[in-house]
């Protein structure tokens, strides 16, 4: 494929570098020796397939020239040709809409890699999305249907190369680690390890060990020292789920491994090194976290390099279908069952439906779906038990006498056991998951399922008697 190019650097021996080799792959180029003259042949009516842009040039240089290019074509693609290793720099010019970027001094398979990543990559990606995903380590995959979620497979393509924190927000069930693990694939650390920890799942009491290791007698039991995750993740990528939970305490020395890569361990007294990405990812309202004193503003700004926004389902519709499709045809092989019937009028449901757990609670349809093949009673379970007969149901049994005040605590407690143990059993009750399924705290959900007689069921305890327990306490309550 030629393109259209336009180079911009102040360098006369870099710019007639640069058009001889992409003249020897056929391409059309154009010079510019200034951020103004690059400007002005734009606005004269040149139309570049790609514009390298050089970072450092007197005058005008190379950011501000790509923010007048940008505000003249939102959709002119810009690689930045750097000669500095400064991250920070690169980083502002992918936030200000710069696709690529390559460093000086170049070579041939530079300028190819920036050319395929930009000219190829976008028109390949649409091709390539069609519902499948793309699978990632773990047997998940990231499916990109709608026009947010390709738009955000982009974002997070250009992100993963850079080795900076990445701040990806969402409500639970949202995808945030699948996200997560497709900027790890994606980066320059694909070949070492990538460790995802929730900090709301350990107790406070042993985030910090868990995180940072300890030394030989730290504490009573200390016998010998152990590393943490940190070091054990040294050289990848380390995902801290639901970041909000961490305490204040921990938040502090996470900022300082953000900094400078070092941390002590518990009751050490040498710093301890590491080469590690740091991704986060919470489901947390961050401005009420801020005011809160919930999230450190410091550290929210070191996390908050990149951030990546990940929509609920019912704010892109569009890749329902194709993840009802991509969780049938996965599961149907994976619990060697037929695959189900996905009419026209399922499709169509599921795609009306609200889904409040997002992809998390849709994968659980899907999978009832294929274990018990049933499409009536599937559609019906859409549907829910919804409208005027079933509130006057629940306003005539609960009322039974009692003042007005007693009815509306018992109908909201009903009403509060009846989502816990949905959760539950969505959950399979993992009561981490259940706590992310409803957005609140591990430690609230343990003492609201204790409250309403929700315990875990014992080892051996069948599906089906955990479900007759979860239906005996929901009687009792109401």
């Amino acid at each position: 494929m030629t393109a259209r190019v336009l180079v911009v650097d102040d360098d006369y021996n870099m710019l007639r570098y640069m058009r001889t080799l992409l003249r020897l792959e056929s391409h059309q180029v154009h010079t510019a020796n200034s951020g103004g003259e690059a400007i002005e042949k734009i606005q004269q009516g040149l139309c570049p397939d790609l514009v390298f842009l050089d970072m450092l040039m007197p005058g005008m240089d190379g950011l501000e020239t790509l923010e007048h290019l940008r505000q003249l074509d939102p959709s002119l693609k810009i690689a930045m040709l750097s000669c500095v290793k400064e991250t920070a720099k690169i980083v502002q010019a992918m936030r200000l809409g710069a696709k690529d970027y390559v460093n000086k001094p170049l070579d041939g398979a530079a300028l190819d890699a920036v050319l395929r990543n930009c000219l190829h990559s976008e028109k390949s990606a649409e091709a390539g999305l069609d519902g499948e995903g793309e699978e990632l380590p773990g047997g998940v995959s990231f499916v990109a249907g709608s026009p947010e979620m390709r738009k955000i497979r982009s974002q997070i393509e250009k992100i993963a190369k850079f080795d900076v924190p990445v701040l990806i927000l969402g409500e639970s069930g949202v995808g945030k680690e699948v996200a997560a693990l497709l900027i790890h694939r994606l980066s320059g650390r694909k070949d070492h390890t990538f460790m995802k920890v929730n900090c709301a799942a350990i107790p406070a009491g042993l985030l910090e060990s868990e995180l940072f290791g300890y030394e030989a007698g730290a504490f009573t039991g200390a016998n010998q020292a152990k590393p943490g995750k940190f070091e054990s993740c040294n050289g990848g990528t380390i995902l801290l789920d639901e970041i909000g939970e961490l305490p204040p305490m921990l938040q502090a020395k996470l900022l300082q491994v953000l900094q400078e890569q070092k941390f002590f361990r518990l009751g050490g007294r040498a710093p301890v090194s590491v080469n590690v990405r740091i991704l986060a990812a919470t489901n947390i309202e961050v401005e009420e976290a801020l005011k809160n004193d919930k999230l450190r503003l410091d550290l929210y700004y070191r996390l908050n390099t990149f951030a990546i926004h990940l929509p609920p389902l019912r704010q892109r519709r569009d890749d329902i279908p194709l993840l009802v499709r991509h969780f049938a045809t996965r599961l149907s092989t994976q619990y060697n069952q037929p695959m189900p019937l996905l009419s026209e009028q399922m499709l169509e449901a599921c795609a009306r439906h609200h889904w409040p757990g997002n992809i998390r609670e849709l994968q659980n349809f899907v999978k009832r779906y294929v274990v018990l093949g049933d499409e009536s009673a599937m559609l019906a379970e859409l549907q829910g038990p919804r409208g005027k007969d079933s509130r006057t149901r629940m306003f005539v049994r609960t009322h039974d006498g009692k003042d007005l005040k007693r009815m509306v605590k018992d109908l909201k407690q009903e009403a509060e056991a009846q989502v816990i143990a949905q959760a539950l059993q969505e959950a399979n009750w993992d009561r981490s998951q259940a706590a992310a399924l409803l957005n609140i705290s591990y430690k609230a959900l343990v003492y609201k399922a204790r409250q309403y007689g929700l315990d875990l069921p014992k080892r051996g305890t069948s599906a089906a008697a955990a479900t007759a327990s979860q239906g005996g306490a929901l009687r009792e309550v109401s």
